[in-house]
């Protein structure tokens, strides 16, 4: 996973790739999506970021993130290369209710999705979990660490957000790409096991 080729490299898929896999990156507002997926993509990230203003006030919660300053309001996409003929396209969702109306068109054509979850706002996640089932989607829970006072473990985690004993749980930093590679293969290989 080599991310760091020249742009001239990285624009265009090769093509000897055979094998595209649409990946959703999902979670509750503010929790780090954007942020994964720029540690992660070979390309420059599409976003949709727009700073947030006053007429947001009222309806995104910023407690435990009083410094947010823009959000998404569409999607964000990158592009991962595994091998000479895998690549991944992920792509990110907006977190705040108003926009779940992109989900359906989002979710369509995704093999899986990895759920991030910010360990201080776990009740935030379970309209998302909720999201990702009626969907369909196979999912991992990417605990994003960034806050390093804020640890629990795995077993807290599971009770917490009531998972099935099969759902993987993995730890990242959404900021550091080697962290963030290890919850996308925690993702991948829970892929391969269901569709095997």
């Amino acid at each position: 996973m080599d991310s760091k080729r020249s742009s001239a490299e990285t624009t265009y898929v090769s093509d000897a790739v055979t094998t595209t896999v649409k990946i959703l990156v999902v979670g509750h507002f503010a929790v780090g999506k954007t942020t994964f997926i720029g540690s992660l993509s070979e390309i420059p990230p599409l976003r949709t970021e727009e700073r947030m203003t006053q007429a947001s006030v009222d309806i995104d919660d910023l407690r435990g993130v009083p410094d947010k300053e823009t959000t998404t309001v569409a999607l964000d996409f990158g592009r991962l290369t595994l091998s000479n003929d895998i690549v991944l396209y992920l792509f990110g969702t907006p977190g705040q209710q108003r926009f779940v109306q992109v989900w359906e068109d989002m979710a369509r054509g995704a093999l899986g999705a990895l759920l991030l979850v910010d360990p201080s706002r776990l009740a935030e996640t379970f309209p998302v979990i909720d999201l990702v089932e009626k969907y369909g989607l196979e999912y991992a829970i990417a605990v994003n660490t960034f806050d390093p006072n804020n640890q629990h473990p795995e077993h807290e985690i599971r009770e917490a957000l009531d998972l099935l004993p099969d759902t993987p749980v993995v730890y990242c930093d959404a900021r550091d790409q080697p962290s963030s590679a290890t919850a996308l293969i925690a993702l991948v290989k829970h892929l391969l096991t269901r569709t095997a």
